[in-house]
């Protein structure tokens, strides 16, 4: 039963992470539930997760191009060194600091999960037209982003988004392409962190690899037949389920 948990759970977070995001809010709950600590699950959790981060480089390779204020160097190197702060610090991070964090953290990537669209709107409005962004601001927001991607991987996508669009960033797909990049760069280095720290637990990550996988290439077709709105809030309920669920567990 533990095995067909994990199984679900993976497959429908990677058919969620092909075509809107939010598989965290199934993979995390589900690796709890079967007896797998708190740090450890978000730990295995990402891994499990990694290699769809890999294939979105490969879809979106075309319409990578960095955001105003930041080089491709810079992207890659703030992307590493965000990811290794993100895992380390979730490395010193105990279980029970963790049970306490998880609700609040899942309500947080929710909000930004729900408010996505809304969020970019704002950041739009507060970039003046044709201004270029500090190159300090734009290392030091990356670094942000790139270092919460390493502790807790739920809502990075929409926080990045956001800020390429506050950095002048217009274009949606490049936008979108170099999220893939930064997510798979950071999400790369934090496994890396993980293993060394041996918080991974390896069964458990390659059951769920091989499912949502699977998950991401076969589910995503069904997935993209649902209007955006249907499946935008159908994630959002999940979350606050889960939400709810471990602020009761506190």
């Amino acid at each position: 039963m533990d095995i067909a948990l994990l199984l679900i759970a993976a497959f429908f977070a990677g058919t969620l992470n092909a075509v809107a995001g939010g598989g965290s809010f199934l993979t995390l709950p589900a690796l709890i539930a079967v007896g797998v600590p708190s740090v450890t699950a978000n730990a295995t959790g990402t891994v499990a997760l990694l290699p769809g981060y890999v294939a979105s480089i490969f879809g979106s390779r075309e319409d990578m191009e960095p955001a105003p204020g930041l080089s491709m160097r810079l992207v890659i190197v703030l992307s590493l060194v965000g990811g290794v702060l993100g895992a380390a610090l979730l490395l010193v991070t105990s279980n029970a600091a963790f049970n306490r964090l998880i609700p609040w953290l899942l309500l947080a990537a929710t909000a930004m999960f729900a408010f996505g669209p809304q969020l970019r709107r704002w950041a739009d409005s507060h970039r003046a037209e044709g201004a270029q962004p500090s190159r300090a601001k734009a290392v030091a927001g990356l670094l942000l982003v790139s270092g919460y991607g390493g502790y807790f991987n739920g809502g990075m996508g929409i926080l990045m988004l956001a800020l390429f669009g506050l950095l002048g960033q217009t274009r949606l797909n490049a936008m979108n392409a170099i999220k893939n990049l930064v997510s798979t760069l950071l999400t790369a280095i934090a496994v890396a962190i993980y293993a060394a720290g041996g918080i991974v637990q390896w069964k458990e990550a390659f059951i769920m690899m091989v499912a949502a996988t699977l998950g991401g290439y076969l589910g995503a077709r069904g997935a993209r037949k649902l209007p955006a709105p249907v499946l935008r809030w159908g994630i959002v309920v999940i979350g606050l389920v889960m939400t709810v669920l471990f602020f009761l567990k506190l």
